[in-house]
């Protein structure tokens, strides 16, 4: 089968009757209403011409309702088996189209193939503004290819990429083109396969673009790692309204990294959880990012393991937050009780937009069950507080001192006692002690037992510390893990910094940007050599001066030059405006550290001058302190011989 290229199935300019041509002497009154109708109708007519030529030479099956529906601005053709050879015919016959905005091409098998034909029908064609190519298996090969047309196209408005098969590598041709492309505002990557590493280069696309504002990411495995990647991405992105993430798995880390990103968060309105494994521990930690949060309005969080208990403390959060934004909250599967039923009332009073969807009323908060003491344990308690031994307790039993009594006796004696035991205690307590049941208590045991009960009570209290430890432990990994993720997709050679500082570098002052992290400043520094540490004792730097109109001077001292830091003195004298200011923003006087300092001085201190005034004063005194002490020795040694000779 011969080659074919758009070209050549275009259709020409003399194939197509012109309406600025002469025509005969009945078109002489045409009106422009008519004149305007003919234009369609020769459009249509050239559009269903080429499709119907390239089908033709292809060797597929035209698709009749493509030529019915041309005079739609939609064109929805799912479930049409076109296939590669199918996708391409109609790719030739887009070409030329200039009505239709949106294609719907999904569940046709066009894979990498057809996407390669659409995205080269997409460099001519600027009127298509949606496109859905879902559940076409592009795999990896058309991902490339769409990633490839996102960076230069300038007409999509929304891409769906649904069930493609997409992996992790793939993930990164995305997180690429989106760096440049801002002009999509609606993304759908569902049902692929996108696991820790895809959620790393997703992350990485939150915060680098600029223009998404839907993204749906749903039947995916994004957890752990991808999950703390992606709410980084998402603390940082200043664009986003609409983000689905259900069906994903997130579990207690990713709740942790998503509560952390809701606190800086300002423009995301709608966010879907649902079916994330989140319990009751994950909603809690969800609430501490809600408590700052003050855009969030929709929250589903369908189908999770979530009970009573989180459910009270979503509301209660409401509540207690009066510049919440939250007007939906969906736990359409979790049964309430009462007293929730009562918080949502007095909460809505307060709130009356909020709407919370539950499952009905019949849950219950599970109790439970008060863990059973051990009675040798409340006997030994006893006799520790009253300062009694066994054999004091005992005796009027035991007369004959064997430390073996009967079973009836023993009951008898420890239920006219004052000890707290109830009949089953009591009854476990003649269990233990009498295993063989031989009908005889032998209450050394109770004896034995007390550095047992020692050893198990440590050992339980070394389990929960061990457990409390471990939890402390994975949250302030998963909490490092998350700010590690903040600073990598922060922009690289850019500083990140509190405002009030500024930089300069070799092309001149300029201000540095400030992007919200959490509470800490991560610094980047550029990639020039001349900030590396090596040579912080080489150069001298001058930052411009803050609100200042003094121009850049540099040192008139050519024997050293040495970066210029804040005096850490109090003593120091006032400086003068004509100072250079340090990178804190802290003025300080080089001359004064060229002044105090030598040229052969090691580079270490030339940096802190300040310091180095301090340091020469305590070394003249312990020089002071040496003298005194040689003198103090030649007179003791001019005594000593005076003695020996005597």
């Amino acid at each position: 089968m011969s080659t074919l290229s758009f070209e050549s199935l275009c259709l020409r300019e003399d194939d197509c009757p012109s309406p600025d041509q002469p025509r005969g002497e009945e078109y002489e009154f045409d009106t422009d209403l008519e004149s305007d109708e003919n234009k369609e109708s020769n459009k249509e007519t050239s559009v269903a011409e080429v499709y119907l030529q390239a089908c033709k030479l292809v060797g597929v099956v035209p698709v009749s309702y493509f030529i019915r529906n041309l005079d739609s601005s939609t064109m929805t053709l799912t479930h049409h088996g076109l296939g590669p050879l199918g996708c391409k015919a109609l790719a030739i016959a887009l070409v030329s189209d200039m009505h239709i905005n949106t294609l719907e091409l999904a569940n046709n098998h066009i894979q990498a193939e057809g996407a390669k034909y659409i995205v080269e029908m997409l460099r001519a064609n600027f009127t298509i503004q949606h496109l859905d190519l879902s559940n076409n298996c592009l795999k990896s090969a058309g991902a490339e290819h769409v990633a490839k047309m996102l960076l230069d196209n300038i007409s999509l408005k929304s891409l769906k990429l649904s069930g493609n098969r997409f992996t992790d590598d793939d993930a990164k041709y995305f997180a690429d083109s989106f760096l440049i492309n801002s002009r999509i505002k609606e993304l759908d990557l569902s049902h692929n396969e996108f696991c820790g590493k895809g959620g790393e280069h997703l992350g990485q696309m939150l915060a680098n673009n600029e223009g998404l504002e839907v993204l749906d990411l749903s039947w995916n495995h994004l957890r752990m790692k991808g999950a703390v990647a992606l709410s980084a991405g998402l603390k940082v992105n200043m664009m986003l309204k609409h983000l689905d993430l259900s069906w994903n798995g997130f579990g207690n880390e990713g709740a942790l990294a998503m509560g952390e990103a809701l606190k800086f968060n300002s423009t995301l309105v709608h966010l879907n959880l649902s079916n994330n494994r989140l319990t009751n521990e994950s909603v809690g930690m969800l609430c501490r990012g809600l408590e700052y949060n003050d855009t969030l309005r929709v929250l589903l969080l369908a189908y999770n393991s979530i009970t009573v208990e989180g459910a009270l403390a979503l509301v209660t959060v409401v509540k207690n937050t009066p510049r919440t934004a939250l007007e939906e909250i969906n736990m359409s599967n979790v049964l309430v009780n009462e007293n929730f039923v009562h918080l949502l009332e007095v909460t809505c009073q307060e709130h009356p937009g909020l709407d919370v969807q539950y499952g009905g009323v019949g849950g219950f908060i599970a109790k439970k069950p008060p863990k059973r003491v051990n009675p040798m344990k409340i006997i030994q308690d006893y006799l520790d507080q009253r300062k009694l031994r066994l054999w004091d307790f005992f005796r009027n039993i035991d007369k004959d001192g064997t430390m073996r009594v009967p079973v009836t006796d023993f009951r008898k004696a420890v239920q006219q006692s004052s000890i707290p035991l109830d009949r089953y205690q009591i009854e476990e307590l003649i269990q233990r002690l009498d295993r063989d049941r031989t009908g005889m208590v032998d209450y050394r045991g109770l004896a034995d037992t007390r550095k047992q009960m020692m050893r198990d009570h440590r050992r339980q209290l070394r389990k929960v510390e061990s457990r409390q430890k471990k939890e402390k432990q994975k949250s302030d990994r998963i909490l490092k893990t998350f700010q590690k993720a903040v600073e990598a997709v922060t922009p690289h050679g850019s500083i990140v910094i509190s405002p009030g500082a500024a930089k300069e570098d070799s092309s001149g002052p300029q201000q540095f940007s400030a992007t919200p992290l959490s509470s800490w400043h991560h610094i980047v520094m550029s990639n020039s050599s001349r900030y590396s540490v090596t040579n912080l004792s080489n150069e001298h730097v001058h930052l411009p001066m803050l609100g200042g109109s003094a121009s850049y001077r540099p040192t008139t001292s050519l024997a050293m030059r040495s970066y210029s830091q804040p005096n850490l003195l109090d003593d120091s004298p006032c400086s003068s405006p004509c100072k250079s200011i340090s990178a804190q923003g802290i003025r300080s006087d080089p001359e004064m550290s060229h002044s105090k300092l030598s040229p052969t001085a090691n580079p270490l201190t030339r940096s802190r001058p300040a310091l180095n005034a301090k340091k020469t004063e305590g070394k003249a005194k312990t020089k002071k302190v040496k003298k005194k002490k040689t003198k103090k020795q030649e007179e003791k040694g001019s005594k000593n011989p005076n003695q020996t000779v005597k």
